[in-house]
């Protein structure tokens, strides 16, 4: 992976946050943002997160964080919403939060009363003793971390310059336990988190994204060193067969389903999703989980698959199938929970073609090509970590956990009042 540090860019974005009266950090952070975000192999739609803090004319500090809603290519500063650090330090040694109350710490905390709310990461941004944090789900990075026992291997690869975390719950519990792992490796460069990304950190902007691109270079190293050739983003090479595309238009809007009133299909084939959809070991590959965790709230915990010339009945029954299956999952999840779920729809957002292709599903059309994104990014993942030894996702209580975040089922209620 090459830096595309530019120093005249740079210059320009310090410049533009002069004229606007924001600091210099600020222009920095937004810059090193947008390069992050402006390749898809370290984030997308959405992503990942970067943080600056910033010391005011009164002495005090402030923490600009990625706000939601955002994405980091196309960031500005009203994108990055300051929030008062103290008060953020203080809760690190205090008592256990639910994540709606570190929503709530959080909101209270900001600047601006109107800004989005920060990063759900945002407390441990706030933690790690740095000017500049970087977080993103690269994918060299997840083809390693999605591998069953890589501690080792890690240690090996980076030394002491990362520091490992195992699958933690991201929000509260991530903040407290990254931060305790941190401060017993204070010489690490990063944070290794398993199943999930990689943090960077440095007092200075240049230094902190280019030990993200070193330390992304050196995972796909690894990768090659077993015969892993990781290939970067890649374009539809097939035409899509509009017989199928109609037959699964025709199925998915009916029966009530959440694409009732419109759905959008964002139909792949590259030669990493022919080699996935092909796969001998598909079924079992698929249904083991995403390949970060924050992909589940977009496109489900696993897809449906049918066979590349499956009528529309064929289509029914395999979509049947999908909601039994996921009415199973959610009960069995949802039974050792302490307060109770409400159910998602039960739909893919997801069909494999076998052999042959993909689809994304979405109410909109812009949806739909979020998930296409994601899934395109995924499949590379997932086949270099299959060469490279085994995909092991986070397992399905965990997944669950994810879907059924307190915090997306406040919106839920949200809409249903």
């Amino acid at each position: 992976m090459q830096s595309r540090w530019n120093d005249e860019d740079a210059k320009r974005h310090v410049e533009a946050a002069r004229q606007a009266g924001q600091s210099d950090a600020l222009g920095l952070r937004i810059y090193t943002s947008r390069i992050i975000g402006g390749d898809p192999d370290l984030v997308l739609h959405g992503g990942g997160n970067t943080s600056v803090k910033v010391v005011t004319e009164d002495g005090s500090t402030r923490m600009h964080i990625k706000g939601s809603g955002w994405d980091l290519d196309t960031i500005e500063a009203p994108g990055l919403p300051a929030v008062r650090l103290m008060p953020l330090l203080d809760v690190r040694d205090g008592p256990k939060l639910s994540d709606p109350d570190m929503v709530a710490l959080l909101r209270r905390n900001l600047v601006e009363r109107d800004a989005p709310n920060p990063s759900v990461e945002a407390l441990l941004h706030a933690f790690l003793p740095f000017t500049f944090v970087d977080h993103t789900h690269a994918t060299a990075i997840l083809a390693l971390a999605d591998q069953p026992d890589m501690r080792e291997t890690v240690k090996r690869i980076y030394g002491s310059r990362l520091a490992y975390i195992p699958y933690v719950m991201p929000g509260f519990d991530l903040s407290i336990e990254g931060d305790r792992i941190y401060r017993d490796n204070p010489g690490c460069e990063g944070l290794w988190l398993e199943n999930h990304g990689l943090f960077t950190f440095a007092n200075n902007a240049r230094i902190s994204y280019e030990l993200m691109i070193e330390f992304v270079t050196m995972a796909e190293e690894e990768l090659a060193r077993t015969g892993v050739t990781l290939k970067g983003p890649q374009s539809n090479d097939v035409t899509e067969d509009k017989v199928i595309r109609r037959r699964l238009e025709a199925v998915l809007s009916g029966r009530g389903s959440p694409f009732e009133k419109a759905i959008f299909l964002d139909y792949r084939s590259t030669s990493a999703i022919r080699d996935y959809a092909g796969n001998d070991h598909l079924d079992e590959i698929a249904r083991r989980g995403t390949v970060t965790p924050d992909h589940v709230i977009r496109i489900k915990p696993w897809p449906m698959i049918i066979e590349a010339d499956a009528d529309e009945a064929a289509i029914e029954e395999a979509l049947n199938a999908y909601a039994d299956r996921y009415r199973l999952y959610f009960e069995r999840n949802a039974a050792r929970q302490s307060e109770p779920k409400q159910m998602l729809d039960v739909y893919p957002r997801v069909i494999v073609i076998r052999h042959k292709g993909m689809y994304a599903l979405g109410a909109t059309e812009k949806a739909a090509r979020i998930g296409g994104d994601l899934c395109e990014q995924a499949t590379r993942a997932i086949n270099a970590a299959e060469v490279y030894g085994r995909f092991t996702p986070i397992g399905e209580a965990d997944l669950f956990d994810m879907e059924y975040w307190s915090l997306e089922q406040a919106k839920l209620k949200v809409a249903a009042g």
